[in-house]
């Protein structure tokens, strides 16, 4: 026998032991032989050999960087690697009730958590790196399949719709270091090519309908708590996906400055550290004010005032025809999951936040948004943009229109189904538009629409150029 597979026999076997604990105490004296054969499974063996070819060269490319894009690299091998004890675990085991199953996903969840917790807090230079791999891990959920009725989408097709998450980010990566640091291309490269084809292609393979439980395994049960708990959470899609709770929760908690002035006025010593108003500090009194306000100040107010007429946050679907997404600020995990092709959506005032839409709609549009990130698959008619800046979209379908009108900063980025899409722009500057490269792995070609006409009256009427400038 090759020596390589006795390694992991015996990796498995001890891996095996571990997992006892979580099955029905009459267990029948052939546990050594069913889980040898657990661990030869094809299916299993397929596993193992997807983490030596994508893994180990996903983690060679980590290795080469360090830091904090190594720490999230890590946390997906550990995925991958419980992923393997769970399909281990699948071939002795009857398939679970609800309660257990939450049980049996508890390991997959916790390193999950473990990875979304690296994208919190104070962003990092690293931020697109480790939301492209904590976001990818989501495709593991696809042995979370229960069944049509479970909420989820097949296990193939659920691998495909996470990446696609994942990818918004990634093609970040790709983008920012294609011509700095190849360590970095490799990295992307190597994540992608990890879940398509990798993991794609084992789930087609294995478990296209769901997971393969054993119809004479022995009962999962789950640990007895001490205190009664609610369920571990299925993987995605979460609440967390179609709200912003979490958002809301953070902004909502007493801030330290706020309880120290609150403490003050209750101990009564109000004004004991503000300093004396002389009488050359009073507006009156002053040499450098004058009673005309300038264009500057006046524009800076004007601008002041914006963010105060922003009302709540919105993400619901009026009507059964119209999404509305507005006010999401610092939100990057808005997932319109269940749309159709007869529904619009309308973003309006959110910035800093990123919304996924992995069906096909009518229409999109974004409206009075800054540093707004859109992932979408189809629109039917046209893809809008007015009156934003710093926005990014990545349209992985069919768009036959795209607009952008008086928006200044805007990435589109195109897959080979659009690269026929219309794409008109008005009153708009900055605007760069990304395309695949010629060859299948190639990186993004990135093309900068003009923004400067020159027009020359000619034969009785205007003709109008783009203006075109060359320099060393």
């Amino acid at each position: 026998m090759d020596e390589k597979l006795v390694q992991r026999l015996e990796s498995a076997v001890s891996r095996l032991e571990s997992l006892s604990a979580g099955f029905h105490p009459s267990a029948s004296p052939a546990s050594a032989v069913d889980a040898s054969d657990a661990a030869l499974d094809p299916s299993v063996v397929a596993f193992a050999d997807l983490i030596d070819q994508y893994v180990t060269r996903f983690s060679r490319a980590a290795e080469a960087i360090g830091g904090q894009v190594l720490d999230v690299s890590k946390l997906v091998r550990e995925a991958f690697d419980v992923q393997k004890e769970l399909l281990i675990k699948l071939k002795l085991t009857q398939k679970p009730d609800l309660a257990g199953f939450g049980e049996f996903l508890k390991p997959l969840n916790e390193v999950i958590t473990k990875a979304n917790k690296l994208t919190e807090g104070r962003r990092s230079d690293f931020f697109n790196h480790l939301k492209a791999a904590a976001d990818s891990l989501s495709a593991l959920a696809w042995i979370a399949y229960r069944g049509k009725d479970c909420g989820m989408s097949m296990p193939i097709a659920h691998v495909e719709e996470s990446w696609q998450m994942a990818e918004f980010y990634s093609n970040k990566v790709l983008v920012e270091y294609r011509n700095k640091d190849p360590n970095h291309v490799e990295w992307a490269k190597a994540l992608k090519e990890l879940y398509l084809p990798g993991l794609r292609d084992y789930v087609k393979s294995f478990h296209p309908l769901g997971p393969v439980w054993s119809p004479t395994g022995k009962v999962f049960a789950p640990k007895k708590a001490s205190a009664p708990a609610a369920p571990a959470a299925p993987p995605p899609p979460t609440a967390s996906l179609f709200s912003s709770e979490s958002s809301q929760a953070s902004s909502s908690k007493p801030k330290a400055g706020m309880s120290a002035v609150f403490q003050e006025i209750s101990a009564g010593n109000v004004t004991s550290g503000l300093k004396k108003v002389t009488a050359d500090m009073k507006t009156k009194n002053r040499t450098d004010r004058t009673g005309v306000v300038g264009t500057i100040e006046r524009e800076s107010h004007a601008t002041s005032r914006v963010p105060s007429k922003a009302g709540p946050p919105k993400f619901e679907l009026q009507m059964g025809r119209k999404w509305v997404v507005e006010n999401q600020i610092e939100n990057k995990d808005l997932v319109i999951g269940e749309c159709d092709a007869k529904q619009s959506v309308y973003i309006y005032g959110c910035k800093n936040s990123v919304l996924q839409i992995p069906g096909k709609v009518n229409n999109i549009t974004i409206d009075k948004c800054s540093k707004m990130g859109v992932v979408f698959k189809d629109v039917v008619a046209a893809f809008e943009i007015v009156n934003s800046n710093g926005v990014e979209v990545q349209c992985q379908g069919a768009a036959p229109t795209i607009s952008v009108d008086n928006t200044s900063g805007c990435q589109l980025y195109l897959s080979k189904d659009s690269l026929q899409a219309t794409i008109t722009t008005a009153k708009s500057s900055e605007i760069n538009v990304l395309v695949p490269g010629a060859e299948t792995d190639g990186d993004w070609v990135e093309h900068s629409l003009p923004q400067q006409y020159i027009h020359v009256f000619k034969d009785g009427h205007f003709e109008t150029t783009s203006a075109s400038h060359s320099g060393g």
